[in-house]
């Protein structure tokens, strides 16, 4: 029982993460750009 309530936990931490890179991207925001796309010269694609 303990291993299911931490499998639910650590699933329900990674879908927040997977969201909220989500979200930056759809904003415009990308780690691999130091979070500003308008100015990575192009290596940032908006979808």
């Amino acid at each position: 029982m303990g291993t299911a309530i931490v499998l639910l936990m650590l699933a329900a931490v990674i879908g927040i993460v997977v969201r909220s890179m989500v979200k930056d991207k759809k904003a415009g925001k990308s780690l691999q750009c130091g979070q500003n796309c308008k100015h990575c010269g192009g290596h940032c694609h908006k979808a």
